[in-house]
């Protein structure tokens, strides 16, 4: 594309142009005045999507914390037995793999059929399984496993896990204005089909590398914002959550494992 504005930047120069090129150019420092207003609208667009991308990996980054938090509390705080530790432990690493699905709107992984009560009407599993912690976190303290304190120590990190879910929705559910991508991009366009007038004069055959450089820095970064501010994908330049899910996973086991060699103290 770039390289085809390159072209279109010779447009001026050529013979054919000459009997009416004094009347269709433009004076450079107008195009200058145009030219810094679009860098500001782009500077804007750029910097909404990276907040976008650093607000999503902010959040998984708390989705990985809480989940070892909670790991680490069901292994050591409370004395449940080895089955329902695993039960949960299961639970949490479901939760960050169907997340991960979920908004990326793929199937849910196949981890998730080892989870009790799970199939395929559940329309929005990271939901599902809250659901279920918060299910065994009653159960327990139905059966006096847990006390009240227990309780709400708990319960302040599933809460928290809930609302991480639904913060990574309203990124991926809430972009950018479209009328404002619309303009931003419309406003590229103009400012491509008319910089070779504006330096032509100035600059000569110049115009047309110029002419190339422009392009290509402008739609390049039309380009990186509309990638950056869709940060839950399979991209290159999006979230590896891949990692960001193996890292809960074994973390989460390796705590449930070293919890279960110890011997549960009564009391």
């Amino acid at each position: 594309m770039a390289a085809a504005f390159a072209a279109y930047g010779a447009v001026p120069l050529l013979p054919w142009f000459a009997n009416f090129r004094d009347a269709a150019l433009i004076p450079a420092e107008i195009h200058a005045a145009l030219t810094l207003v679009l860098g500001w609208l782009l500077v804007f667009r750029t910097n909404t999507a990276y907040g976008r991308w650093w607000d999503a990996r902010t959040l998984w980054g708390e989705i990985v914390s809480v989940s070892r938090t909670l790991a680490a509390k069901y292994a050591h705080m409370v004395n449940i037995p080895e089955e329902e530790l695993d039960g949960v432990g299961r639970y949490l690493v479901a939760f960050s793999w169907g997340l991960r699905d979920h908004l990326r709107d793929a199937a849910t992984s196949e981890s998730l059929s080892e989870c009790d009560g799970y199939d395929e009407t559940v329309k929005h599993v990271p939901v599902f399984l809250v659901d279920r912690l918060y299910k065994c976190l009653f159960q327990w303290k139905a059966n006096g496993w847990i006390d009240g304190a227990d309780q709400r120590v708990i319960d302040a990190d599933l809460r928290r896990l809930h609302e991480l879910a639904g913060q990574c929705e309203c990124i991926r559910l809430t972009r950018l204005a479209s009328s404002y991508r619309v303009f931003v991009r419309q406003c590229i366009a103009v400012c491509l089909l008319t910089i070779p007038w504006g330096i032509s004069a100035d600059f000569g055959w110049w115009a047309v590398p110029l002419t190339g450089l422009t392009a290509y820095f402008m739609l390049g970064l039309e380009v990186v914002a509309e990638h950056v501010e869709e940060p839950f994908g399979d991209d290159e330049d999006d979230l590896d959550l891949d990692r960001l899910c193996t890292a809960v996973t074994d973390t989460v086991q390796e705590t449930i494992a070293r919890a279960k060699q110890v011997p549960k103290v009564d009391g």
